[in-house]
This record gives structure tokens, C-alpha cells and sequence, in this order.
């Protein structure tokens, strides 16, 4: 259970990001189809589409991520070493990967890098409000 816990909650965005450029690139791209349609009480319809529903479930697992990193525990660190790990995977992923040069790739991407500097930051700041001398 442990270990469940120190698993970054962003790879799991990772892993649906790489299965949609792997299965169909083109999903991500901004003139792909829509999933589903949503009609709002303004009249509007929204129309979201692969990538913005990957973006929406980034961001609510960042900040869960934050969350989670306001425990402390000799794990916290492990934590954040694996959150780092998912943020080299998008910018080389991005960088060297045809499909995954897109927006949504360095939006995700952007999400990782808040998710290991906010983890550090907070666990620093912790740390130190823990610290007692006596």
C-alpha cells in the first residue's frame, strides 16, 4: 500500500498520453473530432476532444499530487525522485518523439514540472516547520 502511495499520480496521465500518440497521433491535434458534445444553458455546445480531457485530468491530479506532498515521510522523497522521472519522460518524449510534439504534450509536461518543484518546495517548507531544537 505503501508503495501504491508513492507512485506519481501523473505518470497515470503518461501512460494514457503515450497509448493515445501510439494508437492514433492525430487524436490530440486541435482539429480532431470531438468525444462527446455537452450542451450548456448558455445555448453553446462544448465539444471536448482527446486532449482536453487528458489536460482536465492533469490538473486534478496535480493537485492531488500537492496534496500528497504535504505528508511527510522517508518515502516523500522517493515520491518526488519518481515525479521527476515523469517529467524527463514528457520533455524527452517531446523533444525526440514525432507525435508527441504538441501542445498537450507540453502542457502535461508543464503539469509534471509544477508537480516536482511544488513537491520539493512544500516538503522543504515541512520539513522545516517540523524541525524542532531543543
Amino acid at each position: 500500500m505503501k508503495l501504491a502511495l508513492q507512485f506519481p499520480l501523473l505518470g497515470i496521465i503518461l501512460v494514457i498520453f503515450n497509448a493515445i500518440i501510439l494508437n492514433d497521433p492525430m487524436a490530440l491535434r486541435a482539429d480532431a473530432s470531438p468525444l462527446f458534445s455537452l450542451a450548456l444553458p448558455s445555448g453553446a455546445e462544448w465539444l471536448p476532444g482527446a486532449s482536453d480531457l487528458l489536460i482536465i485530468g492533469g490538473v486534478v491530479l496535480l493537485y492531488l499530487e500537492l496534496f500528497k506532498a504535504t505528508r511527510t515521510s522517508v518515502g516523500a522523497i522517493v515520491e518526488h525522485i519518481l515525479s521527476l522521472v515523469v517529467f524527463l519522460i514528457f520533455l524527452i518524449e517531446f523533444i525526440v518523439f514525432a507525435p508527441a510534439a504538441n501542445s498537450t504534450c507540453v502542457i502535461l509536461m508543464l503539469l509534471a514540472l509544477l508537480d516536482v518543484i511544488g513537491g520539493f518546495t512544500i516538503s522543504i517548507s515541512t520539513a522545516r516547520r517540523d524541525m524542532s531544537f531543543g
